[in-house]
């Protein structure tokens, strides 16, 4: 099969998979979302990838050096999708302690654009990615010859339609389902809200959090449906509360919670303000979790989300009992472990509190990274012990 080429205007091709708007050069272009062959200023091939002009990511590299690689997109499909699983399922084992993880992670799993969460007992496709929405029947047969009783839900997040000029698409609305983490049940909406419908990056993290909470007196804040909140109470947490804008992640949080048998309380109320509150308490939280959705959309955004993170920070320590554990966490992906680091800092400083680094946190093992594409490690927190 013989695709359009597009001739690209750099001999520095970029360690990931990006060829970026300005590395083309105006010429005869395909239709947006094509499959297309890539060639360097000398008239060689340097691989396949998808094609977008109306993105600033105009070509996402899907294989390079062999023309034979994308000759049948279905069996290659099949290839990387299925190597992405045997990872999952031989390597990690996961399916022994959960039924909701990450089966293919974008540029780590090198299919850039395509995020897959198996869910219960379905996959949800989160499309970032013109070209991979335009073969979505393609990626459902696929998943579908592994599980052929799964369940096959797609979805196109709104920052993905505006940056690739796609439309914000979600499986309409259904009853929640159920899913199982360490031992604990959790309702989810699948496909629909925040990500996927659940933030299986977190997983051990969760876990983590739970194992230190025994006795504690909890904060979660953003704590969505309850992820890190029902584990800390079930770990023998002294109080926990769960504060959240999003009533119904409150809902399901609750839900969860009832089924474990645990005590937790759902607070429907803005973060800031209730760290403003807790610096008044006679008897502070000393076990706080900080996990914001993502406060930097992008690079025109970076400064004020710093802001953000250093603020909510700030309060948080000044919020905390002395010797408290605080657990804080950024998802954009703009922003490097090293400048949240030192967000914390600042952040301790404001606040006039000591701190002391205990544990780098990141995604969990389904969420790979490939070492020439850094942007595939968004997730990074930190343990950090206040002084007492």
């Amino acid at each position: 099969m013989s695709y359009p080429s597009i001739r690209i205007d750099t001999d520095n091709l970029p360690g990931g998979p990006w060829i970026f708007g300005r590395q083309v050069p105006a010429q005869e272009t395909p239709e947006d979302g094509a499959l297309v062959e890539v060639i360097d200023p000398r008239g060689r091939f340097v691989g396949h990838g998808l094609y977008n002009g109306a993105s600033d990511i105009r070509i996402r590299l899907l294989s390079r050096g062999k023309r034979s690689d994308l000759r049948r997109p279905r069996e290659f499909l099949q290839r990387r999708i299925s190597s992405a699983l045997r990872l999952r399922h031989r390597v990690l084992r996961l399916p022994e302690t959960t039924d909701a993880y990450r089966v293919v992670h974008a540029e780590g799993d090198d299919l850039s654009g395509l995020i897959i969460d198996r869910l219960g007992p379905l996959f949800v496709c989160e499309y970032h990615c013109l070209g991979f929405w335009s073969m979505r029947e393609e990626i459902e047969w696929v998943l579908r010859q592994a599980d052929p009783e799964a369940e096959v839900v797609h979805r196109i997040p709104k920052s993905a339609a505006r940056l690739e000029g796609m439309q914000h698409t979600e499986p309409p609305e259904g009853p929640d389902i159920w899913i199982k983490e360490n031992g604990i049940d959790f309702p989810i909406t699948p496909g629909r809200g925040h990500k996927t419908g659940w933030f299986c990056d977190q997983r051990d993290n969760r876990q983590r959090v739970a194992t230190l909470a025994l006795g504690r007196d909890v904060l979660d804040l953003c704590c969505n449906a309850g992820g890190f909140a029902v584990p800390a109470a079930a770990h023998g947490a002294r109080r926990v509360r769960a504060v959240d804008l999003d009533e119904d992640a409150l809902r399901r949080g609750a839900l969860a919670a009832g089924q474990a048998g645990v005590d937790v309380d759902f607070i429907h109320r803005d973060a800031f303000n209730v760290l403003r509150s807790a610096c008044e308490e006679a008897r502070r939280p000393d076990l706080l979790i900080v996990d914001p959705h993502k406060l930097i959309s992008g690079r025109a955004r970076m400064e004020e989300g710093k802001r953000k993170y250093l603020d909510l920070n700030a309060l948080a320590f000044q919020a905390a009992a002395p010797g408290a554990l605080v657990a804080t966490f950024s998802c954009s992906g703009a922003l490097d472990l090293a400048q949240f680091l030192g967000i914390c800092f600042q952040a301790a400083r404001r606040a006039e509190r000591g701190i002391k680094v205990l544990e780098i946190m990141g995604a969990g093992p389904d969420h790979p990274q490939r070492p020439e594409f850094p942007r595939s490690r968004y997730l990074k927190g930190a343990l950090l012990a206040l002084d007492g």
